[in-house]
């Protein structure tokens, strides 16, 4: 009998996984403001903020900083390698649900 399958501890906080499953919404390699991911998640730009710190520490996520005209924006994306790593959550998600589901992504593309 195998070990039950991991789960990512930096995805699995509640919070962090609200933020990289809205992410993996999104096209690879299209971004989204801080203030809609904000608005989407209804969450505080503080809390938010410590999130995306502990995601992007990981690289997870990366994060732009630019302007429109004067003002200031920050974009967020999902990463590669954040995709990836969400992939893996759920597939590790799954086999814990339902054991005979027990395939990871690179076996499902096989």
């Amino acid at each position: 009998m195998t070990a039950p399958p991991e789960l990512d501890p930096v995805i699995h906080a509640q919070a962090r996984l609200r933020v990289v499953s809205t992410l993996a919404t999104l096209a690879e390699g299209d971004r989204i403001t801080f203030p809609r991911l904000q608005e989407i998640l209804r969450m505080t730009a503080g809390n938010l903020s410590v999130h995306l710190r502990k995601l992007e520490d990981a690289q997870y996520v990366e994060i732009t900083k630019t302007h429109h005209g004067r003002t200031p924006a920050t974009l967020v994306r999902l990463s590669r390698r954040g995709r990836l790593a969400f992939d893996e959550y759920t597939a590790a998600l799954r086999a814990l649900l339902d054991p005979s589901e027990a395939a990871t992504p690179a076996q499902e593309k096989t």
